[in-house]
């Protein structure tokens, strides 16, 4: 499953040193009795079921998130997840000809779903809602663009994902998706070695676990924690650890990856990216760095270690939130970036037109107006605060220039699950998060009350108060204001226009061989991680190469070199407008 974030995974995220975890946080509306009583006097009670690839949860929507939504719109969100209940509930929800109320696909599922009058086309629908309708040139470029092949009057079915209000060629985070990130004390405990290359890496790693085998409340640490619920046509983890060496895996490709000099690799080269990510994660369980519960363990377990600060190395952007806080920093404590020397980082810009996948409205759905209106307000400024930041007064204030500022309160809500004031729905603040778990529009976009981005960690008041023991010293260290600026400064990061878009649809034939291919390229990585030793790793990657040749991989190869080799045309295309 490829996460944009949400996280997902979507999702959310700064130097690594005070997220709140913005793509994970719930969201809501603003809470005053008035606005609420006149926003559900005329509207029935109303559920509605919403089929979301980014959910990490099943079931009905509750905590302050389900709160502020009942209270704004009489809404009861049903979350149906394939993240929980396995890619087959997409599956048997096609088949049965109503995925749900709300959906949230991959742009490949909406190819699909439009050819099988699954989703509502929304276009006439659109100007109806005043804070959807600022959004409306991205939603047809989209459309217009994905596939006019199923789409080729460019009706909008579907709204992307995350998108941002800068460019398609900007990069405005601080940080990498993908990069190195450990525990910095845990790093400075071991003498703040310099890093090399991967071998390096594993050295630091090791001496890590060696002199910090347990937390300070008694649970072990480990290197490396692995999980497998987020596998799709490769193994997750190793896929994204690929971008720390310039590759990446174009949506809608399963066969190779690419480079930001246009560049295709199979990933079954012997020599290539892939292999050498997967080695690296042998090697490490080799000398015991990796998670024994990793080939069994789910994301959820994942993320209830790294909110404990067990796991040394990081990589997703987004994970720090589950551990850094200020006060944490004040006292050097804290996931943050450490580079490694010989790093060619390949990084997407600003998803602008969005990232991979779409929310669309199901063609059975019970009342798509209310949807609509649910979706409107998603997109608002006041949405998108309750989104990214939480609750006004709970986590954060406004303050008499008009900016927001984080509460102490609002700092540690999503890491230490604070308990939520009955007014704002109770329960936990982690536990009532948005389940739907990813953003329409992304966090990296102003909110015009403020002119600062809606992502916490960009607001000035965030920059100044995470001005600690901890950023004072990485930044004497590494001499930058932030990792993205290092990374740039020493020509370690390439930043390639983000292009969100179809390459293309499977024939049936491709479809079969995709699918046979991906469950044999997945099965065998995870058992190549942990092989007995060298000789059986090299056995398992020639033994699935011959598999594949017999599954028409050459077939995907060449299908999928076209695919990458179209999206390195958009890409020159869309720097060149861009100048």
């Amino acid at each position: 499953m490829k996460i944009r974030r949400v996280l997902k995974k979507s999702v959310v995220l700064a130097t690594s040193l005070c997220l709140v975890a913005s793509m994970l946080t719930g969201c809501g509306g603003k809470d005053t009795k008035k606005d609420n009583a006149a926003s559900t006097a005329v509207k029935e009670p109303l559920k509605i079921e919403v089929l979301s690839k980014a959910a990490n949860f099943q079931g009905e929507q509750a905590g302050w998130f389900g709160d502020i939504v009942k209270k704004k719109f009489n809404l009861t969100l049903n979350i149906l997840s394939p993240q929980v209940s396995g890619d087959s509930l997409y599956k048997t929800r096609a088949a049965s000809g109503n995925l749900g109320d709300l959906v949230v696909i991959d742009n490949s599922q909406l190819k699909d779903c439009i050819a099988s009058g699954l989703v509502l086309d929304i276009s006439k629908m659109i100007d109806n809602y005043p804070n959807l309708k600022k959004y409306n040139e991205q939603f047809k470029y989209f459309n217009a663009n994905f596939d006019k092949k199923v789409n080729p009057d460019g009706l909008v079915y579907g709204l992307p994902t995350n998108m941002s209000d800068t460019s398609p060629t900007s990069y405005s985070q601080s940080i990498p998706y993908s990069s190195p990130i450990l525990p910095w004390n845990l790093y400075t405990g071991v003498g703040s070695p310099k890093i090399d290359n991967m071998d390096g890496l594993l050295t630091t790693l090791k001496s890590m676990q060696d002199k910090y085998p347990t937390t300070p409340d008694g649970k072990k640490f480990t290197a490396i924690t692995l999980w497998k619920d987020w596998d799709g046509n490769t193994m997750e983890n190793a896929r994204w650890l690929s971008n720390w060496y310039g590759y990446e895996s174009p949506d809608e490709t399963s066969s190779v990856m690419l480079n930001a000099e246009g560049n295709v690799q199979p990933i079954t080269n012997d020599d290539g990216i892939y292999r050498k990510m997967l080695k690296f994660f042998f090697d490490a369980n080799k000398m015991g760095l990796v998670d024994p519960d990793s080939a069994s363990q789910d994301w959820n377990t994942v993320s209830a270690k790294l909110t404990n600060n067990q796991v040394g190395l990081l990589w997703y952007s987004w994970e720090t939130g589950f551990y850094n806080t200020i006060e944490k920093g004040k006292k050097k404590l804290g996931t943050v970036s450490v580079p490694i020397s010989d790093l060619n980082i390949i990084q997407k810009g600003d998803p602008y037109y969005g990232d991979g996948s779409v929310f669309a409205i199901g063609a059975k759905a019970k009342d798509p107006k209310r949807i609509m209106e649910f979706l409107d307000w998603y997109v608002s400024p006041e949405g998108m605060r309750y989104l990214t930041s939480g609750i006004e007064n709970f986590n954060f204030t406004r303050q008499a220039d008009g900016k927001l500022k984080y509460t102490d309160i609002g700092q540690t809500a999503f890491t230490d699950n604070l308990k939520v004031p009955a007014e704002y729905g109770g329960g936990g603040f982690k536990d009532g998060q948005n389940a739907i778990n990813t953003l329409l529009l992304g966090d990296i976009s102003k909110d015009p009350s403020t002119g600062e981005f809606y992502n916490p960690n960009y607001w000035n008041s965030t920059i100044e108060a995470n001005k600690t023991a901890l950023t004072n010293e990485w930044t004497e260290k590494y001499h930058a204001k932030d990792a993205e600026d290092y990374y740039t400064k020493n020509k370690m990061i390439k930043i390639v226009p983000a292009i969100n878009t179809s390459l293309g649809s499977d024939s049936s034939d491709i479809k079969t061989k995709r699918s046979q291919s991906k469950q044999l390229v997945v099965d065998t990585s995870w058992k190549m991680v942990f092989a007995k030793n060298e000789g059986e790793f090299d056995k398992l990657w020639t033994d699935m190469k011959t598999a594949l040749d017999g599954q028409g991989w050459k077939d995907l190869v060449t299908l999928d070199t076209e695919r990458c080799n179209a999206l390195v045309k958009l890409r020159a295309e869309a720097t060149a407008n861009a100048k």
